[in-house]
């Protein structure tokens, strides 16, 4: 019954270190150029040296070209693939590598049609619809997420994504049942110039609040009996 938590666009090894420390079982790096939270594939690199066994990087993609994801495969060899753009399922599979697909959910969006596409997929990624590519900092109707989404033992596992902070995301695990929750503005600090610039309490108290959520679910199937739950 745990859900498995993703701090994503680090930067610094300082914000490498507190997101271990604080429980982290997976941190991601933005290899979309565009991003305010971009780092080089080079300096991802860096970064994920300072993983201990058991914590996990990502990769996260926008319509990468095939030598800019090999490279990073090089680069990282237990890096887990993200991709947020027009990827099509052969796109994702081709590396050979456990990978996310990023689905933008809005009104009549079809979730199952998606998650059936990329079967091959370790988890689908929910994600708010905003203009242009990868995360928003929005988050979306959670009410749109179909409940056999996460019942469904032959579809990828969900995580939850959008907007997530220490005081939503415990509403967020209550509402979908995510395998796995994914944040990275809820955790930064305020203020111009500090995308990709985490604030450490905001990340601890994000963690105690997934744990919390967590507790409480495990609580109540004690009392009621086994609820819906992606896979674990």
């Amino acid at each position: 019954m745990r859900t498995r938590i993703k701090i994503c666009g680090l930067t610094r090894e300082d914000d490498i270190d507190a997101a271990v420390a604080v429980g982290a079982d997976a941190v991601g790096f933005v290899l979309y150029p565009p991003s305010p939270r971009a780092v080089s594939i080079h300096r991802a690199a860096e970064l994920a040296r300072r993983l201990p066994p058991f914590v996990a990087p990502v990769g996260l993609f926008v319509n990468a070209s095939p030598d800019d994801i090999a490279a990073a495969c090089r680069a990282m060899p237990t890096l887990v693939l993200q991709f947020h753009g027009d990827e099509t399922p052969e796109d994702c599979a081709w590396p050979q590598r456990p990978f996310l697909r990023a689905a933008r959910v809005t009104e009549g969006f079809a979730l199952l049609d998606f998650a059936a596409r990329f079967r091959q997929a370790r988890g689908i990624l929910l994600d708010a619809h905003v203009e242009g590519y990868g995360g928003g900092g929005k988050v979306f109707d959670w009410s749109l997420v179909p409940q056999a989404a996460g019942l469904a033992r032959d579809l990828p596992p969900l995580v939850l994504s959008g907007g997530l902070s220490p005081a939503n995301v415990g509403d967020g695990i209550a509402h979908v049942r995510p395998w796995a929750v994914d944040v990275s503005s809820g955790v930064e600090r305020s203020g111009p110039g500090q995308k990709g610039i985490k604030d450490h309490a905001a990340m601890r108290r994000f963690c105690d609040a997934v744990r919390a959520a967590d507790a409480l679910i495990e609580a109540s199937v004690q009392a009621t009996g086994p609820g819906s739950r992606a896979p674990t």
